[in-house]
């Protein structure tokens, strides 16, 4: 038998779809030490999961990446979610993966979801109750480590920005057991001394479990509750904690907080100068206007000869006076005109010059005689002539139809 000859493309195929169609495969969890880890300017993430045994290759799609919660390095132990499959260009089979989680911290996760749906449903993430930030914000309390680096970046950029806030510190532990409770002291003191118009908490990256304390429900709670508008910012750009969702605004890194909380005071003062410039050119265009106006109504015939503006005045109502007169006057002929043509129309078709030709209009009973039968022998009736009535009695009848 001869055997069959494939070409390399079609063997690697072959074995993507033996692959593929294995499912003990498709739905793989497996733990590892991340190693060479990359991101590409695609977006997508490729690395080896190894152990003191064996490597497997592994990619991450841009998509997946996107949900990510921590930072991922080399040298840290994971648990990797995804499928087994073969890249049929270079003939390597590799784990595509979904879902990365640091290993130890799936519970964490499991009850970050609970927690995060708890709340939700109560309607604390609800942004009906989210508060606006103040534009121009006198004093600035932040909840943060005492000798974080976040704390220092937040002061710096602030002081940069806008200088005329007062900046006030509130060092608590951000990690650890007694951290969840510290962070809630604050935030109930701030409020009820109302030491601020705007509150910034939260702290620097770290590990997933680095960040417990700020999806804590205690914390998450005293954020709803705060009267003064709240600025979460935790961690890094993929860091997302319970404090986000409950705080006013959520941001990206503690220096982002910084700059969403004052308007930069360069930008500011560019506007004032700009604002200041139109105004001066406003004024001054308008300075020259009413110059203008003013020279204009000094030379008008008006201020120069008051009596003559009074006299062409004068002269303008007697020439529209004598046009009304004379529109008036030819009004009443036309309308003269109109009333004896029409009153002579009206004379024309009088009964009494019909009665004047000599006729006469017979009446019963006041009423006009139409026809001969409302008539009997013996009726009492009354002509009516020209100049006066006849008193008469019906005789004879005679129908002529």
């Amino acid at each position: 038998m001869t055997p069959t000859v494939l070409s390399v493309a079609e063997v690697n195929n072959r074995i993507k779809s033996v692959l593929e169609k294995n499912p003990e495969l498709g739905k793989l969890i497996v733990r590892g030490e991340l190693s060479n880890y990359k991101i590409y300017t695609s977006g997508h993430h490729y690395f080896t999961l190894k152990d003191s045994e064996s490597a497997l290759r592994c990619v991450m799609f841009r998509n997946a990446a996107q949900t990510l919660r921590f930072r991922p390095a080399d040298g840290m132990s994971v648990l990797c979610y995804g499928r087994i499959s073969t890249y049929p260009r270079d003939g390597a089979y590799q784990l595509y993966t979904t879902r990365i989680d640091q290993d130890g911290v799936g519970n964490i996760y499991a009850a970050f979801e609970e927690l995060k749906a708890k709340l939700g449903a109560e309607g604390l993430f609800d942004e009906s109750r989210k508060k606006p930030l103040p534009r121009f914000p006198r004093r600035i309390a932040v909840i943060t480590s005492g000798d974080g680096a976040a704390l220092h970046d937040i002061c710096m950029i602030l002081k940069a920005r806008y200088p005329l806030a007062k900046v006030l510190v509130m060092p608590v532990r951000v990690q650890g057991v007694e951290a969840p409770a510290e962070i809630v002291s604050a935030l109930r003191y701030a409020n009820a001394h109302k030491i601020a118009d705007v509150i910034i908490e939260g702290r620097g990256g770290g590990a997933y479990e680095d960040l417990i304390a700020f999806n804590d429900e205690r914390v998450a709670r005293a954020i709803a509750a705060s009267e003064i508008p709240v600025i979460s910012a935790v961690g890094h750009e993929p860091d997302v904690t319970i404090s986000d969702y409950a705080a006013d605004v959520r941001a990206a890194t503690p220096s982002n907080a910084a700059e969403i909380c004052v308007p930069d005071s360069a930008a500011l003062r560019a506007y004032l100068q700009s604002s200041l410039n139109r105004l001066e050119t406003n004024i001054t265009n308008l300075t020259s206007n009413r110059r203008r106006q003013l020279t204009n109504l000094s030379q008008s015939r008006v201020l120069a000869s008051p009596m003559g503006y009074v006299e062409e005045r004068r002269q303008t109502h007697d020439m529209l006076s004598a046009r009304f007169r004379t529109a008036y006057e030819r009004y009443l002929e036309t309308r003269r005109s109109r009333l004896g043509n029409f009153a002579a129309s009206v004379d024309a078709l009088s009964p009494l010059k019909v009665l004047a030709r000599g006729y006469a209009l017979p009446l019963k009973n006041g009423s006009a005689l139409k026809s001969v039968r409302e008539v009997t022998a013996g009726d009492a009736l009354t002509l009516r002539l020209n100049d006066g009535t006849i008193e008469c009695t019906a005789e004879q009848i005679t129908d002529n139809r």
